[in-house]
């Protein structure tokens, strides 16, 4: 089961995060665009993950994935209780990649 520490060791071992508070809510942020906001009340995670793999989480594990709907935009909130730290790593990094510098990017593998 991840938790809220998992997803900020994840975060701050990508290159060029950074901490901030976003709306009193610890956000990861690279290039000054957020990527991950951990919302530890609801023991849970927001995520900026690429549509096509939202829609797919969304539909096969409703009970872990569900939308996080900002008028036009939909982020992915993660239940931490109901995935792995391994699950959770890979989707911080793939959340990183939606906002990094495409330059950042190709310099990191994988």
């Amino acid at each position: 089961m991840a938790d809220e520490e998992t997803v900020r060791r994840a975060a701050l071992a990508l290159p060029e995060v950074t901490e901030e508070a976003h709306w009193e809510r610890p956000s990861f942020r690279v290039g000054g665009r957020i990527f991950a906001v951990l919302r530890p009340a609801e023991r849970r995670a927001v995520l900026k993950l690429p549509h096509d793999h939202q829609e797919m989480l969304f539909a096969a594990r409703p009970e872990a994935f569900a939308p996080a709907r900002w008028g036009r935009l939909v982020w992915t909130f993660v239940e931490l209780s109901a995935v792995d730290d391994q699950q959770i790593e890979a989707l911080v990094a793939e959340a990183w990649r939606e906002v990094a510098p495409k330059q950042l990017v190709r310099q990191r593998p994988g």
